[in-house]
């Protein structure tokens, strides 16, 4: 594209607008120019731009304003912010009865219900761990605390991880939640 010597004939595109069209005709030092469109219009030389290559201008398909708009920066999404009872919630919960884990409970012993829920614990604790879970509640139940007291030493061997007493009001005395503290 260039400026200088538009004559009778040249194409020309007005540089403030998206006219584009022939100029007909000079007087006075200003261009008359036919608009593709169909209609007349009377600019300054210096209002437009000559066409040298009229396939340049077909291949630029960027109109001014899509221009623009692609420049622009794309808005940022903004994050969910969670309730605050949303954010109190365990990422997972995990029930530690026996009932819930063996079709039938006929034929254990204590030993083997102990074995059963403490190998559950360790596996699901494992899983978070693989997952980046923060928070896991293990849901134990009051009875005589010993699988409480078993869990507590699993949880003593890991150092990314500290538990505490679960929210009494959703559990009761027979939970505990324990927080992971993933490594960045």
């Amino acid at each position: 594209m260039e400026r200088e010597n538009i004559q009778k004939g040249d194409r020309v595109e007005a540089i403030d607008d998206s006219l584009r069209g022939e100029v007909t005709g000079i007087r006075n030092g200003v261009l008359v120019i036919r608009t593709d469109e169909g209609f007349e219009l009377q600019l300054s030389p210096a209002e437009v731009v000559k066409i040298s290559d009229e396939s340049l201008l077909r291949n630029a398909s960027l109109s001014p304003d899509r221009y623009l708009a692609d420049k622009e920066q794309p808005e940022r999404r903004k994050k969910p912010v969670p309730k605050a009872k949303e954010r109190d919630m365990p990422g997972m919960e995990v029930d530690l009865h026996i009932e819930k884990l063996v079709p039938s409970v006929k034929g254990l012993s204590n030993y083997d219900i102990l074995t059963i829920q403490l190998d559950t614990a360790t596996r699901q604790l494992e899983f978070a761990i693989r997952r980046r879970i923060r928070k896991v509640v293990f849901i134990h139940g009051v009875g005589e605390g010993v699988l409480r007291t078993e869990l507590e030493f699993l949880f003593g061997r890991y150092d990314n991880l500290k538990y505490y007493d679960a929210d009494y009001r959703k559990y009761g005395m027979g939970a505990t939640e324990v927080y992971i503290y993933q490594n960045a």
